[in-house]
């Protein structure tokens, strides 16, 4: 049985609230001393309603990311995956390479992450990003389904121009695995 509810976000609510109460948030490499700089907006892109993040991507100072982030249980708790496959979301990019960043209740510092990188090409696509896919980044911790806390979607580690937006993020579930 899955207690925690299929969608993340499917941007029924006024924006930048999420279908779970939380709201997005653009998280960029500034906050340690980076340069990249970036806007998120609610728009329609290629038809649909979508949050899209744009902006550059630059290395200097040590920085090189854009983000837009997503609390996923209240007041930032956890929310327990264990019955899900993994994540898929509806994206319209420019053909670059972005993360699908997870963090957990059991990691604490900033650079710590759980990440699987995609593809976001300049059509809707939808994007499936199994949970075994995931490669922690930074920590020893292994993936810990039951207390995930955070989503982000991330522009990072080269310099580039990031256009990428999304339409719909929820949970997955193969067939022969609830």
């Amino acid at each position: 049985m899955i207690d925690t509810p299929e969608i993340i976000d499917d941007l029924r609510h006024a924006p930048p609230v999420a279908v779970t109460g939380n709201g997005w948030a653009l998280i960029s490499d500034r906050v340690m001393g980076g340069v990249s700089a970036g806007t998120m907006k609610r728009e329609v892109v290629g038809g649909r309603d979508a949050i899209r993040m744009q902006g550059g991507v630059s290395l200097e100072n040590n920085g090189g990311f854009l983000q837009v982030a997503l609390d996923l249980g209240d007041a930032g708790g956890e929310v327990d995956a264990r019955g899900w496959t993994g994540i898929r979301l509806e994206v319209f990019g420019n053909n670059e390479i972005y993360n699908l960043h997870l963090r957990t209740s059991d990691i604490r510092r900033p650079w710590e992450s759980y990440r699987q990188s995609f593809q976001a090409p300049a059509k809707w696509t939808s994007v499936s990003l199994p949970f075994d896919g995931f490669i922690p980044h930074r920590t020893e911790r292994p993936l810990n389904l039951a207390r995930l806390r955070r989503i982000g979607i991330v522009a990072i580690g080269r310099e580039f121009e990031a256009d990428i937006a999304i339409a719909d993020i929820r949970f997955y579930c193969d067939k022969g695995t609830e």
